[in-house]
């Protein structure tokens, strides 16, 4: 066996772990009960496929797959920012609107008098 078979295997066996790994990330993007689950699952399933596309470069010998590689990287990075900037402030709204309406309703029957007495 030589050292340049023992790195193909080597190779076929990575890939194989990281599409099994893609899978179980899939399957916790779909069960995920939380956006934030799911926003980390496919940030991972997308992290896996570059490091795929990155190990096929080697083994394949074709230098443009590592900039595909590249040009993935950055499209999955502005696509993570732009799920949590459209998922984040709402969440920020709903919460001071549910802050807001739980100081309105204890305001209410604090149970002090004008001059500041309990009753």
């Amino acid at each position: 066996m030589s050292v340049e078979n023992a790195y193909l295997y080597l190779y076929m066996a990575v890939l194989i772990w990281f599409a099994l790994l893609i899978t179980v990330g899939l399957i916790r993007a779909i069960i995920g009960p939380r956006i934030t689950d799911r926003v980390l699952s496919i940030n991972m399933i997308s992290t896996m496929v570059i490091s795929c596309i990155a190990i096929l470069s080697v083994q394949l010998a074709e230098s443009y797959l590592v900039d595909v590689a590249l040009i993935y990287a950055m499209i999955s990075f502005i696509s993570v920012l732009i799920l949590i900037s459209v998922y984040l402030p709402n969440r920020q709204l709903r919460d001071s609107s549910l802050k807001e309406q739980t100081g309105k309703q204890s305001g209410r029957g604090s149970g002090k008098r004008k001059g500041g007495k309990s009753k």
